[in-house]
């Protein structure tokens, strides 16, 4: 079957958004960033649950000051379009480098970013973007350096991103216990949402 060439360029557009996403976030380049997002645009993440503008400006200065250490990748995507609206699903990692305890670690997180965007003015804009964390591990920067975990914190953090949620606790964020992952009820409830939107729903009422 073939595919319309106009649908595979809205494909392209999104595709394209979806990797300048990682890569001004991850070089700092903060105001090309911004361009990303409609104006109400939201954020989700395990240490921040806000708009746009206020998820830039929290990472702008982490990212500063050096407590954010974080990178992301990307892997395949698909997308579903209906009219000006879009969702899209994008496997991808974080890589965090922190401290646990006076010890160097690196956690690596695998998901999938799930985006709600639209197409106003000819432009394709982030509505929402909210992540899946579904399995993730943590290893010492120097191998074989000795590290113990506290098992009763590492067991308030669901599974899919447990040693990152341990790792940003201990870095002083405050993390949700409730994001989204392979399976549950959060991922159920992220599926519906995206229906609606895709048929025309408000968004402030899928808050």
């Amino acid at each position: 079957m073939k595919t319309d060439p106009s649908a595979l360029l809205e494909q392209l557009e999104i595709r394209t958004l979806i990797e300048n996403w990682v890569l001004w976030r991850d070089s700092g380049e903060w105001d090309r960033f911004a361009t990303l997002w409609r104006p109400d645009g939201r954020m989700i993440t395990t240490w921040s649950q806000a708009p746009a503008a206020d998820f830039i400006e929290r990472s702008k200065r982490a990212w500063e000051g050096g407590a954010l250490k974080v990178l992301h990748g990307l892997e395949g995507t698909t997308i579903a379009i209906e009219a000006s609206r879009a969702v899209a699903q994008t496997k991808m990692y974080i890589l965090q480098r922190g401290e646990i305890d006076g010890v160097a670690v690196d956690v690596t997180c695998r998901g999938r970013f799930w985006d709600l965007l639209e197409k106003v003015d000819g432009r394709w804009g982030l509505w929402l973007r909210q992540p899946v964390y579904e399995h993730d591990t943590l290893s010492t920067v120097d191998p074989g350096q000795p590290l113990s975990l506290d098992p009763e914190l590492l067991a308030q953090f669901p599974e899919g991103y447990r040693r990152l949620a341990y790792l940003q606790t201990k870095l002083g964020f405050e993390v949700s216990r409730t994001m989204p992952g392979t399976r549950g009820p959060e991922i159920e409830a992220l599926k519906q949402m995206s229906r609606r939107w895709l048929t025309g729903g408000d968004f402030e009422a899928l808050n």
